[in-house]
């Protein structure tokens, strides 16, 4: 697939680049940190909460944020712009992240 199949944009300089969107979150990765759902400029994330039975309260990976009951969830997919802000501040690298054929 070339790069004219695929959503692209426009830096104000007038570059063109190739959205890399969010298609994917690990959520057995995911410690809750919430980090990149203060990022997110269009909501395209949530905070859900773990059912207790899910949560191992000693799991001995010395992790600091150890005992978080929550953890991010792919909300509103179709609303994310590429920017990949969330990767950037994921301590655990949670995304997954690809470019999108344009629609037909």
């Amino acid at each position: 697939m070339g790069m004219e199949n695929l959503i692209t944009s426009i830096t104000r300089g007038g570059t063109v680049w190739v959205p890399q969107f969010a298609v994917a979150l690990n959520e057995e990765k995911c410690i809750g940190c919430g980090r990149c759902f203060k990022v997110c400029p269009r909501d395209v994330l949530e905070i859900v909460q773990r059912a207790i039975d899910d949560v191992d309260l000693d799991d001995d990976d010395d992790d600091e944020d150890d005992g978080d009951n929550s953890y991010m969830r792919l909300a509103n997919p179709m609303d994310c712009i590429g920017c990949e802000a969330c990767s950037r501040v994921c301590p655990k690298k949670c995304f997954t992240h690809a470019p999108q054929p344009l629609a037909a």
